[in-house]
């Protein structure tokens, strides 16, 4: 698959990391593809990743990735262009500065902002664990879930089978309105890691009783 990653942060590194190696095709879109810190990142994944514009990456790929930071999401998706036909993941939680909450209310999520933002399908996943967890899923033990949800079941296959590439249990959690749950399942994650010391090094996962 061609997958534009918007970001070049932690969780896009991680999932381009992981998504190269099972064939995809990457590209970051970005403001500053030439820049060196993106070009650096480029050069670590070899032959089937490369950077452009936001608007030039999201035209020639098929997938949209949302990995930027909250504050920048609408500004960001509204610089790719027409994103209408394309299947756009969210990965991002709208948390608050100091991490202490989320900053969305009112019985919606960052990922129907996001459906409303672009103009196109929107799936959320990969937002309930830390990016390391990401570009490492295969060591754990037990294979760790990613929940992931959205509206349009013309896509709901790619979503499953992008999870299960990135080396995760997919769990289909239903309607993209599932993301007023996923989004403070990630707030769980977070306060756990960060602030009641469990680290970063746990992943949520799914298992079930003998009979």
């Amino acid at each position: 698959m061609k997958i534009a990653i918007l970001g070049t942060g932690n969780v896009g590194g991680a999932l381009a990391s992981v998504w190269t190696r099972k064939g995809h095709e990457i590209v970051f879109g970005t403001r500053e593809p030439a820049s060196v810190k993106v070009q650096d990142l480029v050069a670590t994944l070899g032959k089937r990743a490369k950077a452009a514009t936001l608007a030039r990456a999201c035209a020639d790929a098929e997938i949209v990735v949302l990995a930027t930071p909250w504050p920048a999401a609408r500004e960001t998706l509204e610089s790719c262009g027409k994103l209408a036909g394309k299947l756009v993941i969210d990965c991002t939680n709208p948390l608050a500065p100091d991490l202490s909450g989320l900053s969305v209310s009112g019985g919606t999520s960052g990922g129907e902002q996001v459906a409303q933002w672009c103009g196109a399908p929107v799936f959320k996943a990969f937002n309930t664990t830390g990016a390391e967890n990401m570009a490492r899923a295969t060591e754990f033990d037990v294979k760790p879930v990613m929940f992931y949800c959205g509206n349009d079941e013309a896509w709901r296959e790619t979503v499953a089978t992008l999870v299960e590439d990135a080396g995760f249990e997919a769990v289909d959690a239903g309607h993209l309105s599932s993301s007023r749950w996923l989004e403070p399942l990630a707030m769980l994650w977070i306060h756990s890691a960060y602030k009641a010391g469990l680290g970063t090094d746990w992943a949520f996962a799914r298992v079930k009783r003998g009979k």
